[in-house]
């Protein structure tokens, strides 16, 4: 396993305040999210990102991070580090008892019966078992949404099976309003159940905007299907549509044929930086599946008289 030093991810020091490292995770997250940035290796790039600053922002995971590496979430779960940390060094501190000197992981086993009070198994070839309480595991899962409710964002239930116990868990999510793709919500305390007298792990939502009835989403940008009949295609008309903010009033051009696509601009799903994308009607003429008698007299005296050949 090699070291991921989380700072030089986020292109920070090891001294950065909580609001410096917020910010400059706000903007490499913007320069590099999927929706943003096409280029090879952005959507790692934007992973490695999110996965540094989840450590980073929590003090509590951060202070376990400065201390043994990559090792900090074994130690903090009461586990054996795993393979591949054995030649990675660090500048602890006062330990009580290390003097603060460099570290070799090699040692973790005196470590874990300093700090958890046992002993732990596997390190050094001794077969021990870990005591003292181990906070549950963290957990992910996707969060789909449409896009309309994306947009509004407030309150939402969720059910979410319990891996272990097969039980499903009632949940009450707040979603931030303009949510997008890729972005996380934290649930403290609704991860794995922790060992007696340990704390639970959380749980993160990875939200997926999907279509829903109405609207598709592409980057900021909204597509909807605008449904006309013949006449208001040739004629033109002025329209009633469904907008994310309410209803309009959309003028539609005489001559407009089926696959033409009006744009209505800044009224498409919220950018980053606070502006709007663009709203993209797709015209769809649609005709009458049956016709009364008149209709279908009109339709044919129409046939005779237009001149219109459409092949």
């Amino acid at each position: 396993m090699s070291y991921k030093d989380y700072y030089e991810a986020l292109g920070v020091s090891r001294s950065t305040t909580q609001d410096e490292l917020q910010k400059a995770y706000k903007k490499l997250a913007r320069q590099y999210h999927p929706d943003v940035n096409k280029e090879p290796g952005a959507e790692d790039r934007f992973k490695s990102i999110n996965e540094a600053y989840d450590v980073l922002k929590d003090p509590e995971k951060r202070s376990l991070y400065d201390k043994y590496g990559p090792a900090w979430k074994a130690i903090s779960e009461g586990r054996q580090p795993p393979p591949g940390t054995e030649n990675v060094r660090f500048d602890f501190g006062d330990l009580g008892g290390f003097g603060g000197q460099g570290f070799d992981p090699n040692d973790l086993g005196s470590i874990f019966e300093q700090f958890f009070g046992g002993q732990v198994e596997g390190m050094r070839g001794a077969r021990r078992r870990p005591r003292g309480p181990r906070r549950g595991d963290d957990r992910e899962t996707v969060l789909e949404i449409g896009v309309s409710d994306a947009f509004a964002g407030g309150a939402r239930d969720l059910g979410i099976r319990d891996p272990e116990t097969g039980q499903t868990q009632r949940l009450t999510v707040r979603i931030p309003g303009g949510v997008r793709t890729g972005q996380r919500i934290r649930l403290a305390g609704k991860g794995g159940q922790g060992s007696p007298g340990a704390p639970p792990g959380d749980l993160f939502l990875e939200v997926k905007v999907v279509p829903d009835a109405r609207y598709r989403l592409e980057g900021d940008d909204l597509h909807v299907t605008l449904p006309i009949t013949p006449w208001e295609a040739a004629l033109g008309a002025t329209v009633p549509l469904v907008t994310l903010d309410g209803e309009v009033r959309l003028k539609v051009p005489p001559g407009t044929s089926s696959g033409r696509n009006i744009r209505l601009r800044e009224k498409g799903y919220p950018r980053k930086e606070g502006a709007r994308g663009d709203l993209y009607a797709t015209v769809q003429i649609v005709v009458p599946e049956s016709l009364t008698p008149r209709e279908k007299e009109l339709f044919e005296e129409l046939q005779k008289a237009s001149q219109f050949r459409a092949r």
